[in-house]
């Protein structure tokens, strides 16, 4: 399967000529047909086309599993809102219980910490 484009190429091809945003499986069933990946490829094929739009800016995940072009939608529905997050600083300095786990010793033993 030689192909000139990336799979998000074909993708940002697909979604400028649809005008408007569309769910994860039929984009993925555009793709495919169009990039002709072979039945036993596509499973794999499908979840590494999924990683690479979440990593590509010119994409933006909407509710519903649905995608679009970035620059086609406002900010505030392409970006979190991330200042009503508590963290909670007990769990930050708890100790990690590393009984029971298997790990390495001697000269095999490092530390992160």
């Amino acid at each position: 399967m030689a192909y000139s484009q990336s799979m998000t190429d074909v993708a940002f091809s697909i979604l400028g000529k649809r005008k408007k945003e569309v769910e994860f499986a039929k984009l993925w069933t555009e793709v495919a047909k169009q990039m002709k990946v072979p039945e036993e490829k596509q499973r794999k094929k499908k979840s590494q086309f999924y990683s690479e739009l979440m990593l590509d800016s010119r994409f933006a995940a909407l509710e519903g599993n649905k995608w679009d072009l970035r620059n086609r939608r406002k900010f505030e529905e392409v970006h979190i809102d991330t200042s009503d997050i508590e963290e909670d600083e007990e769990d930050i300095d708890d100790p990690i219980d590393k009984s029971g786990l298997d790990l390495p010793t001697g000269d095999d033993a490092f530390d992160n910490y």
